[in-house]
This record gives structure tokens, C-alpha cells and sequence, in this order.
């Protein structure tokens, strides 16, 4: 445990809380006047300026307190936002403060009026409050301050913590170089620069410490804390120009999120994911055996996309890496852009399109026909699927299905007892498989043979489930009358030049991938995973994981939570209890759920816990990774 004696010294503002209390105060007391904006901005110029010691900080006290324009009734109203902007990482680790309370100060050159409300709530009492206090008028109007006090005056902290002769090492935690001072007089042990609101690089790049959050900060020192790990020692890699919506979801979250544009080759990715944490890719990107073996660290992957072929799964699932995908975030786009290439088709707009842009007047009702009445085979009836069936029939298609599970239909869709049924009655196939590689070439020769003659096909699945020769050669000889294509057999690792048998036909649609690449739906997938990941992370859940078990627990107060994954071998759930046992843990919950493979369990305890478990769990045999959470 930590040394007794430590003594630990927070700032107030932007440390304890998110905000400058000066500035919220402006906000509301200049509320109404036409030049709020400006006197804001100048307030928080002043205070900046004093933060990092470029003016005095008496000078910055005073001129802010005369632009205020304040009323000692401002305060109460003032106090209450500020207890609705408490720091994240603070808020979640009052267990600290009330553990602690006996060794925890604040120094701030704010002021008592409405710091001692807020800090009570945190087992601070008055008397370990160091701050200013205003002076009033007769009306109530904030006119000044005590300028006999320390704290009023330049590098005010260094003489208050002097006078305050504190036994034992002295921390200081806060957000400016007015508390490293404290740290460059010789009169604290140690400064960390708390940066999870503000990050001021005169304090960090003087810092013994740079703490993004309280988590950090108790982590380094061995305290008590909400969570056992902090987020921001999680190191998050997303590839293949992930929506930046996700970056923002993982980084507000607290951890540390690197964002790179295009997918890695192996090698490269076998040397940059050997700190990583998680993973973020979408289909270009192959996380093979080899990358997963040098992923030490590596406790997620989560596929921006619907796909996960280009992931081993089943090597992820024995390394005990979780994959989570998307697998319903672009069915719209997909559905929307096979409605429109189902129409264009049949139209022929493509051809006609193609002719007025190389200087041609073609205007012709030859090949051009309605969809209204007409037949759309759908091969592959999953969400996607039956989201296309139901906008195919409200434009007037009559729809048929195929799919090699049982699937209820919807409307008045027809299911067709084997591929072939479908293809000899439809005049559009459309084709929504998934990436089973049993799946490659399953339309070929013989396939588009058993089509309608003058039938058109549409491929926005996967790449290698037509065989393009025989796509080729069927649109030349006129089996196939046109074709919609969005994926391809290879698919270049990022944008340039691309060729394929399939240029150059006039009647043929050909797009790079964009089936699921809206803004919407990379926005929903860019919200979908990431919460998939934090939730994993930071409870342990596995719903909707496509290698793993499935559990959910609800998250526990004031319990510890322990992940065990293991071999999916007899007697491991004995041992591990046998362990708790020995440890005199007692269980609050526990679930386990298995696989042919693997096993999960997510053990709750109500009490503290002797470090040694943890090393007498990773010990088990069969034992595959062991994560405390909280």
C-alpha cells in the first residue's frame, strides 16, 4: 500500500471541475447584454495569461472581477452548475476522497464562496480550502477581494503551501503552471499536470507526471480507484480511414486513439500492433495468425464493416480477442443502392448516360423497361435481404427468395426451394451472401446459365462469389443484359488505378466498394462499434461478439470484477473458485458461457481483495487472459 504521510494538493479550477468557475459566472451574470461574447473571451484571455504566469496574478484577478459584473445572489445558482460540471475521472473515484479525506487539500486562487460547497460533497471539509474570498457592496455586488490574502497575490500558492508546512511527501495535482511553481520552489515532492480538461503545455512539459485523468494519477500512486487500469494506458490503432465519429466516441472515453488512413500489410501491422490494446479496421485489412501471435496486448478487434473474413477467428477466439462487426449499421445503403441500380438497370440509364457524355443523342425505348410487375430473385434472405424485399414490393416487384436456412417471409415474398427455382424465374437476381468462403464462385457458368435469358445481376456482397469470367463472357454473348457490381475478386489496398474483365460493357454499373459507404451509415457503424468495444472494455460484455461466448452483467457498485478466459476443458471453474475460496473472496454474482473452445466467466466480489488472487487465477492451468476490471 501507499506511504502513510503523502499528502495530496488539488487544484480547483479545470481539475476538480471541467470548467473555470470565473468563466461560468460571466456566462450567466453577462446573460442578455450584446457584448457577452466579447467580455468572455477577454475573461478567459486574463485568466489564461495568469495560469501560466505571463501576468501577475493579482492583475488577472482584478480585471476579471471588474468585467464580471457579479452579485453576491450569483453564487448559489453558480455553485449548482458547477456540481453538474464536476470532472469525469473525479467524480467516478469518490471513493478516494472519502478514503483519504484526512490528506487531501485544495489550494486555488478561486474562491471559498463556491468552492467549499462543491468539495464538502467530497469529504473536504472548509478548513483544508485554500482560497480567496470576495468582498461584497451594500447591495451584494462583488466588488473585490481580500488582497491581504496569499492566495491574491503573484506565485500566491508557493507561500500558502509554505505556511501550510505539510508533513510528508506533497503532491500537487492541477492543470496550470501556478501549481507547478509549488513543485519549482522545492516545496512539493512532485507535480502532475491534470489534463483531462485542458491541456496546458507550460505545466505538462514541466510536469514530474502528465495525468489525462484521476485515474492516472491513482494508478501511479496505488490508490483506490473506480477502474483498475486507466483508459488512457489503453492504446486504440484504427485503420482504413475509419469515420473520424469514432476516434472522437473512443478518445472522449478516455483512451488513447491513433487513427491512421489506409490498412497495414502484415509486416508492418505485426510491428505496430505489439502495444495495442484494440483494434480498428474495416475489410482491407487481414488480421492473420501471424499478426494475432505478436499482438501480446491485443484484447479487441472490432470490424468497421459487416464482413469478418478478413479477420482469424478462430485464432483471435484461442488468443482470447474478442471481434465485434457491424452487422447492421449500412443495410440501408446497401438496400437503397440496390433499389437504384435495380432501376437504372432495367432502364438502361447507364448506357443512355454513358452515350450523352461521349457526345451522343441516342434516344431509344429499346431494353428500357418498368419494374413494376417484374420478378427480383434475392439470394441471401438476412437483414439486408428482407429490407430490400420490402422496398422491391412497395415499388411493384414481385419478390422471390433463396437462402439455405429456413427464413420467415415477409409481405408476399415467394421462397424458392433451390437456387436454381430462383434464377429460372427472375428477371433481376440480386445477390446479399455472406463471406463463408464455401460461398466462392456460387455464381459461375453453370448458375448464370439457369438464368433468364436478358436477366440482369447485381453483386453487393462479396467479391469473389461470381466467378467474372463467366460474367464477362455472359454479358458478351447477351445471356446477361446488364450487371450491377460493387465488389471484386481483389480490391486494391487503397484508392489508384483498378482494372477488370467487366469494363467497358455498356449496360454494366461498376462502383469501388461504396455498397455501405453513405455518411449515414458510416456514422452509424462509427457509434455501433466503438460502443461494442468501450463495452467490452469497460464491463466485460461480449453481446454480439461473432468469436465469443456472449455475456452481459450489469455493472456493480462498490464490488470488484474479475474476466477469466479459458480453454473450454472440465474443472476450470472449480479451480477458479477453489482459488476465491482459498482467498476467503466471497462471489456477488458469477456467469459463465462456453463455447466448443473457449469459456468465459465474469466474477463479481463484494470485498478487498489480496493482490496474490490475481496471480493465483493467471496461474490456473488452461488459463488464456485474466483482466480485473474494477
Amino acid at each position: 500500500m501507499v506511504e502513510t504521510g503523502r499528502k495530496y494538493v488539488f487544484d480547483f479550477d479545470s481539475t476538480l471541475t471541467r470548467v473555470e468557475a470565473l468563466d461560468v459566472l460571466a456566462e450567466m451574470t453577462l446573460q442578455g447584454k450584446s457584448n457577452k461574447e466579447e467580455i468572455i473571451a477577454e475573461i478567459q484571455r486574463i485568466t489564461n495569461l495568469g495560469i501560466d504566469g505571463d501576468i501577475s496574478f493579482t492583475e488577472s484577478l482584478e480585471k476579471r472581477i471588474k468585467l464580471l459584473n457579479a452579485n453576491k445572489s450569483d453564487l448559489e445558482a453558480l455553485v449548482n452548475e458547477l456540481k453538474q460540471k464536476i470532472s469525469k475521472s473525479i467524480a467516478s473515484n469518490k471513493e478516494f476522497f472519502e478514503k483519504y479525506a484526512d490528506d487531501i487539500y485544495v489550494i486555488s486562487c478561486g474562491f471559498k464562496e463556491f468552492i467549499d460547497p462543491i468539495v464538502k460533497e467530497y469529504n473536504i471539509p472548509s478548513e483544508r480550502v485554500y482560497a480567496n474570498t470576495f468582498k461584497f457592496g451594500e447591495n451584494g455586488e462583488i466588488i473585490g477581494f481580500d488582497e491581504e490574502n496569499v492566495l491574491s497575490q503573484h506565485n500566491g500558492k508557493i507561500e500558502c503551501l509554505k505556511q501550510m508546512d505539510l508533513d510528508g511527501e506533497v503532491q500537487v495535482i492541477g492543470d496550470g503552471y501556478s501549481d507547478y511553481v509549488m513543485r519549482e520552489a522545492g516545496i512539493a515532492d512532485k507535480f502532475f499536470a491534470y489534463t483531462e480538461n485542458v491541456h496546458r503545455d507550460k505545466a505538462a512539459d514541466n510536469a514530474d507526471h502528465v495525468a489525462p485523468n484521476l485515474d492516472e494519477f491513482l494508478f501511479v500512486n496505488d490508490l483506490p480507484r473506480n477502474i483498475s487500469y486507466p483508459k488512457n494506458r489503453i492504446k486504440i490503432l484504427l485503420l482504413e480511414n475509419v469515420h473520424p465519429d469514432a476516434f472522437e466516441n473512443l478518445s472522449e472515453d478516455g483512451f488513447s486513439v491513433e487513427l491512421i488512413k489506409h490498412s497495414l500489410p502484415e509486416e508492418e501491422l505485426i510491428e505496430k500492433i505489439k502495444n495495442v490494446h484494440v483494434l480498428g479496421i474495416r475489410s482491407k485489412t487481414k488480421v492473420t495468425q501471424k499478426v494475432l501471435d505478436a499482438a501480446e496486448k491485443l484484447m479487441v478487434v472490432g470490424a468497421f464493416c459487416i464482413g469478418t473474413t478478413q479477420i482469424n477467428l478462430e485464432h483471435a477466439k484461442k488468443k482470447g480477442v474478442v471481434v465485434f462487426n457491424a452487422p447492421y449499421s449500412n443495410t440501408r445503403s446497401v438496400v437503397e443502392l440496390a433499389i437504384g441500380q435495380i432501376i437504372m438497370l432495367m432502364r438502361s440509364v447507364f448506357a443512355r448516360s454513358t452515350e450523352i457524355h461521349s457526345g451522343q443523342w441516342q434516344k431509344t425505348a429499346v431494353g428500357s423497361r418498368e419494374v413494376r410487375g417484374k420478378n427480383l430473385g434475392i439470394v441471401g434472405y438476412g437483414n439486408i435481404g428482407k429490407q430490400l424485399s420490402v422496398l422491391a414490393e412497395a415499388i411493384g416487384m414481385r419478390v422471390y427468395y433463396y437462402d439455405v436456412n429456413d427464413k420467415l417471409a415477409l409481405g408476399n415474398a415467394v421462397k424458392c426451394g433451390s437456387l436454381e427455382d430462383l434464377l429460372n424465374v427472375s428477371d433481376v437476381v440480386t445477390l446479399h451472401v455472406d463471406d463463408n468462403k464455401a460461398n466462392k464462385n456460387f455464381i459461375g457458368e453453370r448458375e448464370i446459365n439457369q438464368m433468364k435469358k436478358g436477366a440482369m445481376l447485381i453483386n453487393l456482397s462479396r467479391g469473389f462469389v461470381v466467378d467474372i469470367d463467366a460474367l464477362a463472357a455472359a454479358l458478351e454473348s447477351g445471356q446477361i443484359a446488364g450487371a450491377a457490381v460493387d465488389v471484386y475478386p481483389e480490391e486494391p489496398r487503397a484508392n489508384g488505378n483498378f482494372t477488370t474483365k467487366l469494363q467497358g460493357f455498356p449496360n454494366v454499373i461498376l462502383t469501388p466498394h461504396v455498397g455501405g459507404s453513405t455518411e449515414e451509415a458510416q456514422r452509424d457503424i462509427a457509434d455501433f462499434v466503438p460502443n461494442k468495444i468501450m463495452d467490452y472494455i469497460n464491463s466485460g460484455n461480449t453481446v454480439d461478439a461473432v468469436n465469443f461466448p456472449n455475456i452481459r452483467l450489469p455493472k456493480q457498485n462498490k464490488a470488484h470484477r474479475f474476466l477469466h478466459i479459458h480453454k473450454n476443458v472440465p474443472g476450470i471453474m472449480a479451480e477458479i473458485n477453489k482459488v476465491l475460496a482459498e482467498y476467503e473472496l466471497n462471489i456477488s454474482s458469477q456467469y459463465l458461457s462456453t463455447d466448443s473452445e473457449v469459456g468465459y466467466v465474469i466474477t463479481d466480489l463484494d470485498k478487498e481483495y489480496n493482490k496474490d488472487v490475481i496471480k493465483a487465477l493467471k496461474k490456473i492451468e488452461n488459463t488464456i487472459k485474466f483482466r480485473v476490471l474494477y
